[in-house]
């Protein structure tokens, strides 16, 4: 009986350690990679159907042409047979030549927004260029701060389930594929939580459509709703984006005044007051910014909200948008004066004079019943429509005046703008009471009469009265851009240029649709008690129905305070308070989103000072300030282009100092293709209401050191901007002169650290392997050299930013909960009922070892638990007899 009993005990022992050996084996499947948030197992190679295969001992690789260079799975665990035995049956090798990404083909996002409700729907193609079919688990990172009320998944037209997975449980997953692939990528979305649904076998060479649909409440802050969408996601494609979409759909019971994306240039199509359409497109192009978009409503009749941002130890930043209603009543539409000056020199000749007629027969259908107008033609001489202006019911005569035009003669733009400043300063006493809009447009140079520009701006805008507003259009590139920019910036007006190959007639019309209802004019702001400065647009211009405002700038002591708007409606003073308006002391509602407040007023405060010097000339002081933005927030200008240039010192204020005093280049040209163009690029950086993408991209390692993908050598990342100098990716705000890094070891414990305890830290982290980062006023260096700290020391800044104790590193992806939990609808909808969910493991040491899938494991254990539990009654029953 006891022989009997120590037999049954050994055979159990026996079987726990063959269960344990079988799970082992099944770690040694290829990492998981990821592209977007499609991770993807590498299947195995398919060896021909009988195929022997025999190992020898000395070269320890099988003859079969596949894993050469390495131990093959056959040979791997066990020895190979002796001389003469049988040949074992052959292993399928594990595939090394697994694509890393897959590629994304389109992405079209359908949002509709009905009252604080969004629906989200996303349309995307993932493409398998490889010659083997791929599966793995899609994972969907979601806004920040969203609630889901519903998420549902269709992959070819049939509805999947998948489970919603919460902060930590998406941490978890990031981080096992950060340990496994060397790429931390997927660091930029610890924080949120995340959407995980298996992608089926993807067929080689062909795609895989993919469409979820989600909803979701948008939170409303001081009267602004707001509504994110993770495009960023697409950054991680190998190639560009074929085509790229979001379209979005608003209503709402309440007046919607402002809408407004710091992310992309949207289109804006009003359908009256309480509803409105906002597109995005773009084509080969790769993503690297979420979508963002706000929208404002009230039922004042201008709408007024404040978006701040603010760092510690530092002023503040902000971006104010004013709107005023779509649908004006008559009675509050300010009548104004519309003088119309046309170049008639014979340079306009052809199709140029006939595009301008109909620019003018444009405006005079679109003037206001209470409106009056005039018409200058001038080339040698001027020749005016009448003697004075007239009411808009005169148009049809003022038609026919046009119809007649003929290009001829030479170009005096001096006299033609003086009469234009003289009819608009009438004897009566109506030049104060309504605006006066000058709408001057030439092609050519001034030629006769007074041709010094700087005597026709002196001569003009001494001449003006202050209601006057200029706007000047600039016909070709043989034009110039100094005196047209000039007047248009002196008269509070705007200055445009209609290329070689638009139309005068488009150009003009679109400008004029916008300018054609004013409702508020001579703006000014009071702040109340906080301390506001360096505001652009400066002066602010005038408030047009149907428009918005967009105004940036900075603040030095936080909190609440009432912002008072003030200006004139039909020369009557109008004032609107605006109480309860906020100014943070910290931070931002949602940091990744206000954190690029700071680059779009940098923005503009370097498009104003790159104006300056052409308009003014250079001084000392302007570059030396345009050099220290640039380099803070990663803007590349004229002086700025060594941004790019790893030789150059730009880290250091002295390296910076050096640069500001180098000899420039010459002076800007006056006219010609180039001036134009320069004008264009300053007037887009002045009133932009976008940061500008990121300079031209280079190459950037991923995670086994091979070239992936491309990366701009200047990023953008939040409210910082990093410079890739000697293979690492530097904090500007990082000065080598007077900073000591604290080093940490990439893929280490305190590494991890960093992103799970402070969140926003990760998309910081995510730009790679090697980064110096400035922090709370800690350098912190991420090393992958074996140089640095691996063990996070305590306490860390834990949670939501608190001081505590450190959060350990996850040693294991989450395990997917049994069939049935969760609701249809719910949250956290039905699991995925498969046996091949990847879930990677890992190992204690910290080490890059993968893992297989959770059935295999589950099953390996199972079945070791089952012979043990087998054993346990075998040896009780021989126990017994």
């Amino acid at each position: 009986m006891k022989t009997k009993l120590l037999a049954a005990l050994a055979f159990a022992v026996f079987v726990s350690f063959a269960s344990f050996a079988i799970q082992d084996f099944t770690r040694q499947t290829p990492a998981a990679s990821a592209d977007g948030l499609v991770i993807v197992q590498c299947p195995p190679a398919v060896l021909p159907p009988r195929a022997e295969v025999a190992c020898t001992m000395d070269a320890k690789i099988c003859p079969d042409g596949t894993a050469v260079g390495r131990v093959p799975p056959s040979c791997e665990f066990a020895p190979c047979p002796s001389p003469g035995a049988p040949p074992r049956p052959p292993v399928p090798p594990i595939r090394r030549d697994c694509a890393t990404y897959l590629a994304v083909k389109n992405h079209n996002v359908t949002v509709t927004i009905d009252n604080q409700i969004a629906r989200t729907r996303v349309d995307q193609t993932f493409l398998n260029d490889s010659t083997y079919a791929l599966e793995g688990t899609y994972i969907f990172p979601l806004p920040d701060d969203a609630t889901i009320s519903e998420f549902s998944m269709w992959v070819d037209g049939k509805r999947i389930e998948g489970r919603v997975l919460n902060k930590n449980e998406a941490r978890q997953i990031y981080e096992s594929i950060v340990r496994s692939q060397r790429d931390p990528a997927l660091l930029e979305y610890v924080g949120r939580n995340a959407f995980q649904a298996r992608i089926f076998p993807i067929p080689p060479q062909s795609g895989k459509r993919v469409e979820i649909e989600y909803s979701q409440i948008l939170k409303a802050e001081s009267g602004l709703v707001r509504y994110v969408y993770p495009l960023n996601t697409e950054k991680f494609s190998p190639k560009p984006l074929k085509n790229v979409s979001v379209t979005a759909s608003v209503k709402s019971n309440a007046a919607i005044k402002a809408i407004y994306s710091p992310s992309h240039n949207v289109s804006v199509t009003r359908r009256g007051e309480y509803e409105a359409r906002v597109g995005y497109e773009d084509a080969n192009v790769k993503p690297d910014r979420d979508f963002v978009l706000y929208y404002s409503v009230t039922q004042d009749a201008i709408g007024l909200n404040l978006i701040s941002y603010k760092q510690t130890n530092e002023d503040g930043f902000f971006v104010m948008l004013v709107a005023p209603k779509v649908e004006v009543d008559a009675r509050q539409v300010i009548a104004k004066d519309v003088i119309l000056v046309l170049d008639v020199s014979g340079s306009m000749q052809g199709a140029k004079i006939d595009q301008a007629k109909r620019a003018l027969g444009y405006i005079l259908d679109q003037l206001n019943s209470n409106d009056r107008f005039n018409i200058i033609i001038f080339s040698t001489g001027t020749q005016a429509y009448a003697s004075g202006l007239r009411p808009a019911s005169a148009r049809e005569d003022g038609r026919n005046f046009v119809s007649r035009i003929r290009a001829e003669g030479s170009t005096d733009i001096n006299r033609a703008l003086l009469e234009a400043m003289q009819m608009a300063d009438p004897s009566t006493s109506l030049r104060a009471e309504r605006p006066t809009i000058v709408i001057f447009l030439t092609d050519g140079l001034p030629t006769t009469g007074e041709t010094n520009a700087q005597k026709i701006i002196a001569n003009v805008t001494n001449n003006a009265p202050k209601n006057v507003r200029l706007f000047t259009f600039g016909v070709g590139d043989d034009v110039n851009t100094i005196l047209l920019d000039s007047l248009a910036e002196k008269l509070r007006g705007a200055s445009g240029y209609v290329r070689p190959n638009e139309k005068i007639d488009e150009i003009v019309s679109a400008f004029y649709a916008k300018v054609s209802t004013p409702v508020l004019s001579d703006l000014a702001l009071d702040w109340g008690g906080v301390n506001v400065y360096d505001v652009y647009p400066y002066p602010l211009p005038d408030l047009f129905a149907g428009t918005q405002l967009v105004v940036a700038g900075r603040y030095r002591n936080s909190g609440a305070t009432t912002i008072t708007l003030k200006g004139n409606v039909n020369n009557s003073p109008q004032s609107f308070r605006y109480g309860d308006v906020t100014l943070r002391a910290s931070g931002g509602g949602a940091e990744y989103v206000e954190a690029s407040i700071p680059r779009l007023w940098a923005t503009r405060k370097i498009g104003y000072l790159l104006n300056e010097i052409r308009l003014r000339g250079e001084s000392r002081e302007i570059v030396n300030e345009i050099v220290a933005l640039a380099v803070r927030y990663g803007i590349v200008t004229p002086y700025t282009s060594f941004l790019v240039d790893e030789r150059k010192d730009v880290l250091t204020e002295s390296g910076r100092a050096k640069i500001a005093a180098e000899p420039t280049k010459a002076p800007a040209p006056v006219s010609g293709a180039g001036a134009v163009q320069q004008s264009i690029d300053q007037s887009q950086m002045r009133g932009a209401n976008v940061a500008p993408a990121a300079p031209t991209a280079a190459p950037k390692p991923g995670g086994s050191g091979v070239t992936t993908s491309s990366a701009a050598p200047v990023q953008a990342v939040g409210n910082k901007t990093f410079l890739f100098r000697n293979d690492v990716w530097t904090d500007t705000q990082f000065d080598p002169s007077k900073m000591t890094t604290k080093k940490i070891e990439f893929g280490s414990d305190a590494y991890f650290a960093l992103s799970a305890n402070n969140p926003d830290w990760g998309k910081y982290l995510a730009l790679g392997a090697r980064v110096i980062v400035v922090l709370d006023g800690v350098a912190y260096e991420i090393t992958d050299t074996g140089v640095g700290a691996t063990s996070p020391p305590t306490p860390l800044l834990t949670g939501e930013g608190r001081r505590g104790e450190v959060t350990p590193a996850p040693t294991a992806l989450p395990t997917p909960p049994p069939p049935g939990e969760g609701r249809r609808g719910a949250i956290t909808p039905t699991p995925i009922h498969s046996a091949r969910v990847i879930t990677p493991s890992l190992p204690s040491n910290g080490a890059s070892k993968p893992d297989s899938t959770m059935t295999l494991l589950l099953g390996g254990g199972l079945l070791g638990g089952a012979l043990l539990v087998t054993a346990g009654v075998v040896a009780f029953l021989a126990l017994r007899k």
